[in-house]
C-alpha cells in the first residue's frame, strides 16, 4: 500500500496541515495591525486582489503545503527525505518572517529581496520533493506561482510607496 491518506496514517497529514496553518495564522495574527495600515493607506499596483482573497488563498496554500510535507514525512528515512523536510521548514520560516518585513516594518524593498530568496527556496524544496515524492512536488506549484504573484505585488507596492 502507498502512503496515500488512510485510516492508519491520517495523523501525520493532520499534524502537518495544522502546523503549517498555525505558522501562517500566527504570522497573520502578529502582523494584523500592519495589515490594517496596508489595507487602508498603501497604494497598490494593478491586479491587486481585494483583501478577502489573501486569507482564503493562503489557507488553501498552507493546507496544500501541509499535505505535501506529510507525504514526504511518510516516506522511508533517507537523505532526500531529510533534505526535503529541512528545506520545507526553512522556506516556511522565510515565509513567516516576510509578513513582518512587509506589514509590520513596511520595509518593502527588503521584503521584495526576502521574497526573491523565498521563491528560490521554494524552487529548491519543490525539486527536492520531486526526487522523493512527485505528487508532493506538484502540490507545491500553486504556492510557487502565488509567491511569484506576491513578488509582483510587493515590487509594485515598493515602487508606488517608496
Amino acid at each position: 500500500m502507498g502512503d496515500e491518506m488512510n485510516a492508519k496514517n491520517w495523523k501525520p497529514y493532520a499534524a502537518w496541515i495544522l502546523f503549517t496553518e498555525a505558522v501562517g495564522g500566527l504570522a497573520g495574527f502578529l502582523t494584523r495591525s500592519g495589515m490594517e495600515i496596508y489595507k487602508d493607506t498603501v497604494l497598490k499596483p494593478p491586479l491587486s486582489p481585494p483583501p478577502i482573497v489573501f486569507p482564503i488563498a493562503w489557507g488553501i496554500l498552507y493546507a496544500l503545503m501541509g499535505v505535501s510535507a506529510a507525504r514526504i514525512w511518510l516516506k522511508p528515512p533517507s537523505v532526500g527525505r531529510s533534505r526535503s523536510l529541512r528545506l520545507f521548514l526553512l522556506q516556511l520560516a522565510f515565509n513567516f518572517v516576510w509578513s513582518f518585513l512587509f506589514f509590520s516594518f513596511r520595509a518593502y524593498g527588503f521584503a521584495f529581496l526576502w521574497l526573491a530568496v523565498l521563491w528560490f527556496l521554494i524552487v529548491r524544496m519543490l525539486l527536492s520533493f520531486y526526487d522523493v515524492d512527485r505528487p508532493a512536488a506538484w502540490l507545491q506549484i500553486p504556492y510557487l506561482l502565488w509567491v511569484l504573484f506576491a513578488a509582483w505585488l510587493n515590487l509594485g507596492v515598493w515602487k508606488l510607496n517608496g
